[in-house]
């Protein structure tokens, strides 16, 4: 008589994952933007797409779902335009359907003029503890000419309602290099930012994106030195404030850093939902359709869902992480890329080199990393480098 050896199951190794949930309504498209969003979309589309998205769900969660959701992004267009009771909703169905950790960040962007106590305080309830709210320029010259609805004043009072709702991660966003925008401009939009005491602070240069009414309408800009002297000019007055530099365009005070961002620059897994939406998982890079209707019909079986699909090879991923770590002031460790792609980081370093004299790039105890000099000539700094990585 024979004996069935007793089959053991294996341990399920756990994964942690980011959720990206994009949210394509606006009350009106900002002139500079060219992110996928609608204006002028009823409740009924509202709530077929909260619908679709958590039918999406689904897709991917299940009883024996191997992922711990860890940081979870609401992002738009304008979530705040959905109303809290959507957004609640949308963050109910995600923990229902997949694990969702206790001490997740859960971000939602808000417009100033599309929020107020009551909303922030129905978000905190529900476990939303990190708010990002796009102020952009304490001037409200400026604010007009980005196509802006809302005045540094009603910028003022978002924050306090957040504050007052109980959110103690406050992320304000702000803009240099805009038309016209002096120094003085600028520096003072940087002090009235730090007035309100956010948590974090995001400086992006505007980009005149093609297609976009503020490309169109050729606008006079600040030329490079003018924008790097604003740029140089936040990083040192940030830091003097207590917010370190942590990547390109993002300072935090000490223990504030955007946990659901840093996967982008670490080549961690994350799942995007919603029309135009990104993901990199299970070693793909794959997007939704950029149409609301579409990607609607498509959770439905009713049409194409993926706008387009890509397998991430493992010879290309160290150039990729090359790419995005030189962001970061982490920089890049010797033995952890040797660690992670068993490869020797040397011929790069070796291309790298040449930027340390001039004040571009550092070299620390095996640790490459650029300087703020560095990080605003990166994109030249990585066509240099990136075909070595190749």
């Amino acid at each position: 008589m024979g004996f069935r050896k007793k089959q053991t199951k294996r341990p399920v190794i756990r994964q942690n994952l980011g959720i990206y949930i994009h949210v394509p309504f606006c009350r009106q498209k900002c002139a500079y933007c060219d992110f996928y969003s609608r204006s002028g979309c009823g409740e009924p589309m509202m709530d077929q797409y909260c619908q679709a998205i958590k039918q999406h769900f689904s897709d991917y969660f299940h009883g024996n779902s191997p992922y711990d959701i860890d940081t979870v992004y609401f992002g738009g267009g304008t979530p705040s335009l959905l109303g809290a009771k959507r957004l609640c909703g949308l963050l109910e169905a995600l923990a229902d359907k997949a694990c969702l950790r206790a001490d997740a960040e859960i971000t939602v962007e808000c417009n100033p003029e599309s929020v107020d106590l009551k909303f922030f305080k129905k978000l905190k309830k529900a476990g939303f503890n990190r708010v990002s709210l796009g102020v952009q320029s304490s001037d409200d010259g400026e604010l007009a000419l980005l196509g802006r609805l809302h005045t540094f004043a009603q910028a003022q009072q978002a924050v306090e309602h957040a504050r007052q709702a109980g959110f103690d991660n406050i992320s304000l966003d702000l803009m240099y290099g805009l038309p016209g925008q002096t120094m003085e401009r600028w520096q003072q939009s940087v002090e009235d930012i730090l007035a309100l005491k956010p948590q974090h602070i995001s400086a992006y240069a505007l980009k005149l994106e093609e297609g976009t009414p503020l490309a169109e309408s050729r606008p006079v800009l600040p030329d490079d030195d003018a924008q790097a002297d604003q740029y140089f000019y936040a990083v040192q007055r940030l830091e003097e404030a207590g917010y370190a530099q942590y990547e390109i365009s993002n300072f935090a005070q000490p223990g504030r850093r955007s946990r659901h961002n840093s996967r982008y620059w670490d080549l961690s897994q994350y799942l995007g939902f919603g029309p135009a939406a990104h993901s990199f998982f299970g070693g793909k890079r794959f997007a939704f359709v950029a149409d609301t209707q579409a990607y609607i019909d498509g959770v439905q079986g009713k049409g194409e869902l993926l706008a387009e699909a890509d397998e991430v090879a493992s010879f290309r991923r160290p150039g990729e992480y090359i790419m995005l770590k030189l962001r970061t002031v982490d920089g890049i460790d010797e033995e952890e890329f040797y660690r992670r792609f068993h490869m020797d980081f040397g011929p790069y370093g070796q291309r790298l080199r040449k930027y340390v004299e001039p004040g571009y790039c550092l070299y620390e105890n095996g640790v490459w990393r650029l300087t703020p000099k560095g990080f605003f000539v990166s994109n030249a700094i990585l066509v240099d480098l990136l075909p070595s990585a190749e």
